[in-house]
C-alpha cells in the first residue's frame, strides 16, 4: 500500500467488518439491547452488567456509519440502541444517565459521571443528524443544560468530574479504578469538547459556541504542557495533581481540538489550534511510537516507567491525528507514517480470525486471551471513527 487512496479503500472494508462484528455478535436477543461482555474469542456473558459508555458508543458508531453511508442500512440497530438508552439508562427523576445497569436493565450504579452525560450527548447528536427525530435532539439539549447547570464551575472554570444520583457532591469521583480521584480531568473535558462539537451542529446556539471556545481555551491554557503533552488531573483550583501522560489521549486531543475550532468557524483560533496540533503530534511521534509504528500506552514522569502495552484505541487515534497533521502540512513523512500505522494495526491488532480488534497486545505483539472482546470500555467507537474520519476528510 503506497497511497492514501489505497488506505481509504482498505478502511472502507474495515469499517464494514467492524460494524458487521457488532451487528452479528452483540445484539442481546434474550434481555434486550446489547450484550454487556464478550470474552475472547467469542464467549458471550449474557448476565454481565451493561455500561452507559459501551451502549452510548454503540449508538454513536452506528449513527455515524449511517451518516457516512447516507442510507438506512443501520436504522434498526440505531433505533434499538436509542430505545435501550432511553428506557434503562435515562434517570427520569433527577435527570442525566446512570453509569451501569444489570443485564435486565435495573440500575446498579446510579452515579452521574459527567463523562457519561457528555458521551450520551455525543451519541444523541450523531443520531439526530441521521434520524431528525426531535425527541432525540431535545434529550441532548436537556443533558447539555444539566452539565452546564450542575457540573460547570462558574468560580474557577472547568467541569467537575462526577456527582451522586441526585447531583449532590461525592468524595470518590473516579471514572475508573486506574484513575486519580480529582475534581477536574483532561479525559472528561476532552469528551465534553467532543460532544459539544457535534451538538453544535444540531443546536448552533451562542451558549454552546461559548462553551466550546472556553473548552478549547482550557486545553491550550490549562491542560497543555510545556513539552506538548496534556496533563491529566487537577484539583478544583487547577493545581496539577498528576505525573502521567497518556499518549493516546495526546494524539486524540490534537485532532478533536481542530474539529471543535472548525465547527464554530473561528479561523484565527483554528490556525492557532492547528499549529499546536502539529507540535503535539510531532512530540507524540518522537516518544510514543515504536519502530513498528505501534503506540505505547503512557509514561509516568515521576518514576520514568513507560507502559509499553499497545491498546487498540491509541492505534486508531494515532492514525487519525497524524493524518490530520498530514492534511495541514502536506509533509510526506506524515503520509508515510499513517500508512505504517495501518500496516501495524492490520498485522497485529485486527483479529482476522474472530473479528473486531484485540483489546491489548504487549510490546512483542502477544495477546492475552483474558482481555475481553466486548466490555464496559471495549467498544466500536475508536476504530470505526478512525475509518470514517480518514475516508471522509
Amino acid at each position: 500500500m503506497n497511497s492514501i487512496a489505497s488506505l481509504q479503500d482498505s478502511l472502507q472494508i474495515e469499517l464494514k467488518n467492524i460494524l458487521s462484528y457488532w451487528e452479528d455478535n452483540t445484539i442481546d436477543n434474550l434481555h434486550g439491547g446489547f450484550i454487556g461482555h464478550i470474552d475472547y474469542p467469542d464467549i458471550k456473558q449474557h448476565k454481565m452488567n451493561k455500561g452507559i459508555i459501551l451502549n452510548s458508543r454503540i449508538l454513536w458508531s452506528f449513527s455515524a456509519a449511517a451518516n457516512h453511508y447516507k442510507n438506512d442500512k443501520y436504522a434498526a440497530i440505531c433505533k434499538r440502541s436509542y430505545n435501550y438508552l432511553k428506557q434503562y439508562f435515562n434517570d427520569e427523576i433527577f435527570g442525566g444517565v446512570f453509569w451501569e445497569v444489570d443485564y435486565l436493565g435495573t440500575p446498579t450504579n446510579r452515579r452521574k459521571q459527567v463523562y457519561a452525560q457528555a458521551f450520551t450527548i455525543y451519541a444523541l447528536s450523531e443520531y439526530y443528524l441521521f434520524s431528525k427525530d426531535e425527541e432525540v435532539k431535545n434529550w441532548a439539549i436537556t443533558l447539555f443544560n444539566l452539565i452546564e447547570e450542575k457540573s460547570f464551575d462558574s468560580k474557577d472554570n472547568g467541569y467537575i468530574e462526577a456527582f451522586a444520583e441526585n447531583w449532590d457532591a461525592i468524595e470518590d469521583m473516579r471514572l475508573s479504578e486506574k484513575d486519580e480521584n480529582y475534581a477536574k480531568t483532561m479525559n472528561t473535558h476532552l469528551h465534553i469538547l467532543e460532544a459539544y462539537t457535534t451538538f453544535y451542529k444540531i443546536h448552533p446556539e451562542k451558549q454552546v459556541k461559548d462553551a466550546l471556545i472556553n473548552l478549547i481555551t482550557l486545553f491550550t491554557d490549562k491542560f497543555l504542557s510545556k513539552d506538548f503533552h496534556f496533563h491529566l488531573f487537577f484539583d478544583e483550583k487547577w493545581n496539577l495533581k498528576s505525573s502521567v501522560y497518556s499518549y493516546g489521549h495526546d494524539v486524540e486531543t490534537a485532532w478533536l481540538l481542530i474539529e471543535a475550532a472548525k465547527v464554530i468557524n473561528e479561523p484565527l483560533l483554528l490556525t492557532k489550534i492547528e499549529q499546536i496540533a502539529v507540535k503535539v503530534v510531532d512530540r507524540f511521534i518522537e516518544v510514543a511510537m515504536d519502530e513498528q509504528a505501534g503506540t505505547k500506552n503512557c509514561i509516568d514522569l515521576t518514576t520514568g516507567i513507560v507502559d509499553t502495552d499497545r491498546h487498540w484505541w491509541p492505534q486508531a487515534e494515532a492514525m487519525v491525528g497524524i493524518f490530520y497533521v498530514y492534511k495541514i502540512t502536506e509533509d510526506e513523512k506524515y503520509h508515510e507514517l499513517v500508512l505504517r500505522i495501518w500496516d501495524f494495526i492490520d498485522k497485529n491488532v485486527i483479529d482476522h480470525t474472530h473479528g473486531e480488534w484485540l483489546g491489548v497486545i504487549d510490546e512483542n505483539g502477544n495477546h492475552d486471551p483474558k482481555n475481553e472482546k466486548v466490555g464496559m470500555w471495549k467498544c466500536p467507537y475508536h476504530n470505526s471513527r478512525a475509518c470514517i474520519q480518514i475516508v471522509a476528510i
